[in-house]
């Protein structure tokens, strides 16, 4: 199978990387995108060979167009769209964070490619769109976060679900106090107790936002209304997500927290292979599984989402934008993690919804929010 990595320096890239090393023979990469971070993209290069690369900068471009005079070097956003355009692609996996994700998703859709996405944020600013748009051209959105995916392995009959389940591991606060959150510092933060992702994602786990951009996800994923998706804390993080029917079974997806065993199963659907994680779930050792209602006090950004998504329009987009801001400005330490919070709420709260939004106006309200949060920055 023929695939490109678009964020093959990430987190999710990286992992998928050693899928496709395990699986040697399955897996064609043809491209790979890595931001500027060309020192791990370079050791990528020499590992898998592709013939097309797209890094962030004409000035890194040209560095490597250089050392690798064979390759094909793109950069910025035309760089993405265009390696997410490459009709030899059978499968493109998008595992950039941020809206970064969304102009490279449309594109493999209009080029009747098939998504395995693993960026929240394409359906939260235009998840009608996408998944309008991939419905018509009949392209398959695979999802690669682990909620998602279990709901996908769970999911048979619709019209039969009583509600799905999205367990959420509670991040590092869990069991701290509003106080703690207030005065927690971008190291506590980044101390996630099951995952290892990053920096952004894991100060939305920090936040329970990232549980919250799940729930938006998930509705126009599994075309789900709001009022049937429930968010359950689970602490240890064995059973992903879960789906109840309407006549009271609950069919869970369960295993180690391990993002290798969602990215080889969205890469080889509708197929299954031994993995890099093959035989490491054990039911004795994983022992007690304990479950419990979030905290919507100590974790406000996860009632936001639900209230963005409820009201649809571009109020996803203005939170979804908002908070990114927010979350930069934090690890910056402009901010209190808190702060994120309430920032992102001010936004919401001024702005002026527009429902059944075009792109252009999905985009142009995403460009204004951030615009006016790193305005607000400079004058302070």
């Amino acid at each position: 199978m023929k695939i490109s990595i678009i964020g093959s320096t990430g987190s999710i890239g990286r992992q998928a990387i050693e899928v496709v090393q395990k699986m040697q023979g399955f897996f064609e990469i043809i491209s790979l995108t890595g931001g500027d971070n060309i020192d791990l993209l370079r050791e990528q290069i020499k590992l898998v060979a592709p013939k097309n690369v797209c890094v962030k900068s004409e000035e890194n471009a040209l560095k490597l167009q250089k050392e690798f005079p064979k390759l094909n070097v793109v950069f910025g956003e035309q760089g993405l769209v265009d390696i997410a355009s490459d009709k030899t692609n059978e499968r493109i996996l998008v595992s950039v964070s941020g809206k970064t994700g969304l102009k490279p998703t449309l594109a493999a859709i209009e080029n009747n490619i098939d998504v395995a996405l693993a960026n929240k944020e394409t359906l939260v600013m235009a998840g009608d769109i996408v998944m309008a748009r991939a419905k018509e051209k009949g392209v398959k959105i695979l999802p690669v976060d682990s909620e998602h995916g279990a709901i996908h392995q769970c999911l048979s009959n619709r019209e039969e679900v009583e509600k799905l389940i999205i367990t959420a591991s509670g991040g590092p606060f869990r069991t701290k106090t509003i106080e703690d959150i207030k005065n927690a510092s971008v190291e506590e933060t980044l101390h996630h107790p099951r995952w290892n992702m990053g920096k952004k994602i894991t100060i939305d786990s920090a936040t329970l936002m990232n549980k919250g951009l799940e729930v938006i996800e998930a509705h126009h994923l599994f075309s789900m209304p709001y009022e049937k998706i429930q968010v359950v804390v689970h602490p240890q993080s064995i059973v992903h997500s879960a789906v109840e029917y309407i006549d009271g079974s609950v069919i869970a997806q369960l295993g180690f927290p391990s993002m290798h065993i969602p990215i080889q199963y969205t890469l080889t659907y509708p197929h299954r292979f031994e993995g890099i994680e093959t035989r490491s779930f054990d039911f004795v050792k994983a022992g007690r599984l304990d479950f419990e209602e979030p905290d919507m006090e100590k974790f406000p950004c996860l009632k936001l989402a639900f209230e963005a998504g409820k009201q649809g329009g571009t109020l996803p987009v203005v939170m979804n934008a908002a908070n990114e801001e927010a979350v930069y400005m934090f690890l910056n330490g402009r901010i209190s993690l808190w702060e994120i919070y309430e920032i992102t709420a001010k936004m919401m709260e001024q702005h002026k919804n527009i429902l059944n939004p075009t792109l252009d106006e999905i985009l142009e309200t995403d460009m204004m929010v951030r615009k006016s949060l790193v305005g607000s920055v400079c004058k302070n």
